[in-house]
Parts: C-alpha cells; sequence; structure tokens
C-alpha cells in the first residue's frame, strides 16, 4: 500500500509556519524571519519514502489585502484549501484570535482533516499551553491538536505520525527524487529578499521584490544577474546606500547562501530599479508570478 497527499499549512502571519515546513521537510525551502508576510508564495516541499509521499505547502499569512499583490498571496490559500488532503492549522501560544476570523467557519466546515498545531510551546509555561490546548478544541472541535515546537523540533515526531495516518492511498504525484517544485530562480530570488527583510527596517522590504534577470549555471560557477524593484524613487538611495555599501552587504551574504545551498562558486549582480506602485500593476505581478 502506497499513501501519498498534500499537506497544506495555513494560518496568520508569523505563527511559524515556514518554520515548520522546513523542519518536517528537513530543508530551507521557505523564509524564515522575524519580519511578518515573509512567505509570499505557495511552496512545495516533498517528503518520500517507499511506502508514502508527503506534499508540504507553505503559504502566505492570512490577512485583509490592502494591495494586488496581497489578493494574490490570498488566493495561493484558497487554493490550498481547495486541493488540501490534510490541513495544518498554524498558531502559537500567543494568538487567541486569527488575523482573519472567518477562517475558522471555513475549517470548521472543511472536508478535510484538520490538525491545528499550537506552535513556540517552547516560549511559554506548561499550564498556559493546556489553556490554549483547551481553548482551540473548543474553537474547532473537529480538529485535532498537537503542540509543537518547530524551531526546536520538540514534538514533530507526534505531528508526523498523525499525518502518515491520516494519508490517504495513493499514487506518487511527484517523481521520488524531487524535493520541490520551485526552481534554482526562485530560490535565488527567496534568498536575496531575505536578506532584505534582515538588513533594511521599516516599510522597506515589504515594498520591495526581487527579479532574477538572468541565471547561468556552469561547471565550476553560477552567474546570477538580479535586480531588487522598488516601490518609490525614495527608497532607491536606502536600498543602495551611502557608496553603495547598503546594497554590497545584501550581495555579500545573499552570494553566501546561495554558494551554500549549491556547493559551488557564485558570482552575483545585483541592481535596484524603481516600478511605482508595483504591489497595484499587474503587469508587474505576473512578471514577479503572482498572477498567471
Amino acid at each position: 500500500m502506497h499513501k501519498s497527499g498534500f499537506v497544506n499549512i495555513i494560518g496568520s502571519p508569523n505563527v511559524g509556519k515556514s518554520t515548520l515546513m522546513n523542519a518536517l521537510v528537513g530543508e530551507k525551502l521557505s523564509i524564515i524571519n522575524a519580519k511578518a508576510q515573509t512567505t509570499r508564495h505557495r511552496i512545495m516541499g516533498i517528503v518520500n519514502a517507499d511506502d508514502f509521499q508527503i506534499v508540504y505547502s507553505d503559504t502566505p499569512g492570512i490577512l485583509n489585502p490592502a494591495y494586488k499583490m496581497h489578493e494574490s498571496m490570498m488566493a495561493y490559500v484558497h487554493t490550498a484549501l481547495k486541493d488540501a488532503d490534510i490541513l495544518l492549522f498554524v498558531t502559537d501560544c500567543q494568538e487567541k484570535e486569527p488575523a482573519v476570523p472567518s477562517i475558522l467557519d471555513r475549517l470548521n466546515k472543511h472536508h478535510a482533516p484538520l490538525i491545528i498545531v499550537v506552535n513556540k510551546i517552547d516560549l511559554q509555561k506548561q499550564e498556559t499551553v493546556s489553556q490554549y490546548l483547551d481553548y482551540w478544541k473548543e474553537k474547532l472541535p473537529r480538529a485535532m491538536v498537537v503542540a509543537v515546537s518547530a524551531l526546536h523540533k520538540f514534538n514533530l515526531n507526534i505531528l508526523f505520525d498523525k499525518i502518515i495516518e491520516l494519508l490517504p492511498e495513493g499514487p506518487a504525484y511527484f517523481s521520488k527524487d524531487e524535493l520541490t517544485d520551485k526552481s534554482l530562480r526562485f530560490f535565488a530570488s527567496e534568498i536575496i529578499r531575505d536578506k532584505i527583510l534582515q538588513y533594511y527596517d521599516k516599510e522597506i522590504p515589504y515594498s520591495c521584490e526581487v527579479l532574477i534577470d538572468s541565471y547561468k549555471e556552469e561547471v565550476n560557477i553560477d552567474r546570477i544577474a538580479a535586480s531588487i524593484i522598488a516601490a518609490r524613487e525614495s527608497q532607491k538611495g536606502i536600498l543602495i546606500g551611502y557608496k553603495g555599501e547598503k546594497l554590497k552587504k545584501v550581495g555579500t551574504a545573499a552570494r553566501k547562501e546561495l554558494e551554500d545551498m549549491l556547493g559551488k562558486k557564485v558570482y552575483l549582480e545585483l541592481y535596484v530599479k524603481v516600478e511605482k506602485d508595483w504591489r497595484n500593476n499587474e503587469r508587474m505581478l505576473k512578471k514577479f508570478g503572482y498572477l498567471n
């Protein structure tokens, strides 16, 4: 008997969905950052064994859209709700109400098995954790509840066993040697965006997107040219910094992580360009892969 299915991870921004996904897959596929809204796309991570294939999906944090980009991000969540064989609703030991409370009604009425993953239990006393478990059992009575620390990989074996138990019978959806549905170009852009989140404050990281202009794979080196797209002219100078120092830091950090990931040298060129109000521009959103 072979089991397979889509195990889709949803929840509010900043509850640890990406940390959980990376821990379950055993690879860094999604950006992990203390800032909210770091995941913008639906990213699949595939775990294989002889008798099963689990296709995990990390999704953007559920929010009320302020831009067309947010609408596209929420479309990934709606798709994940539609095609889920198992739903993991991630919350933490601080959240009493999701960012969009109406999601609870959808989860209660959903056809797929539901597991509530109460994350970050390492930050609370046992008594507080128990209160949260009882709270969520009452909120979503049809669900199973599992308390974990994704960061410290605590109780993930219990969660994994429940997933295997609930996984339906079926064939493998992807080749058994595949790890993800995303390309190297996608991960290069995500690594650069991660460094922007680390090195800049306030609205800058949320106003930027990364476009891979070219990606040339050679035997000993990969040559990558990328543009950081800002939403306003005033952001360009902030991104570049005095004498280009800020952009140089981002480029160096991104290059090092890319080299670690690829296991070979990387030559990375970064440029900064301005596309006014790109978050509401359908042409640009298509270019960035938010729209078909």
